[in-house]
């Protein structure tokens, strides 16, 4: 599958076969996320695969009751808990470098839209979610201090078609030169 494609066609997942993961197509999904850039090359992010129905269930629990991916984290094979370390990407020289402050949950993100698109790239499905207890997440999972639970995506073979949302138009997204000049026709 082309990139353009994959990015145009992946779909949050919240229904999964029972399907398990074989471990050649986990590397190779994980292999994406470890070849994301990162701030200074310091790739901050840690990756937690969760397999053990327990666990998946507990970290279930840490989402609001009205999250819609909390079923889809009980059913796929697979749960992937994105961490990152923090006080080490945004800083030069142990000092933050921008006005952005850590700059961890840019570095995690470009890594599981990696991992994300390399999985449907290969026919698996997953879905980002980040509304939940991060503290009692890494309680669950035994993070250790200096670093924080990101999000968390389900993986697994799809057992759902979705459509496509709209997305807005690129005359309503793109400016040039200054916020707000569109393109001259």
């Amino acid at each position: 599958m082309e990139v353009l494609e994959a990015i145009k066609t992946r779909r949050s997942i919240r229904k999964y076969k029972t399907t398990p993961v074989d471990d050649k197509t986990l590397e190779l999904i994980l292999e994406a996320a470890r070849w994301a850039p990162s701030w200074g090359n310091t790739q901050c992010w840690r990756l937690i695969v969760v397999s053990d129905d327990d666990i998946k269930n507990r970290l279930a629990d840490t989402l609001n009751a009205t999250n819609p991916a909390m079923d889809a984290i009980r059913q796929a094979p697979l749960l992937i808990v994105a961490c990152a370390e923090l006080g080490r990407a945004g800083y030069k020289e142990g000092e933050l470098a921008t006005d952005k402050g850590d700059w961890f949950m840019f570095d995690v993100a470009l890594a599981m839209q990696n991992l994300v698109l390399a999985a449907h790239s290969l026919g698996l499905g997953t879905v980002h979610a980040g509304r939940f207890d991060a503290k009692k997440a890494a309680d669950i999972l035994e993070v250790p201090q200096g670093y924080c639970v990101v999000e968390m995506t389900p993986l697994g073979y799809p057992d759902q078609v979705r459509d496509p949302r709209p997305r807005k138009e690129l005359s309503e997204i793109v400016f040039y030169n200054r916020f707000g000049v569109k393109a001259s026709s």
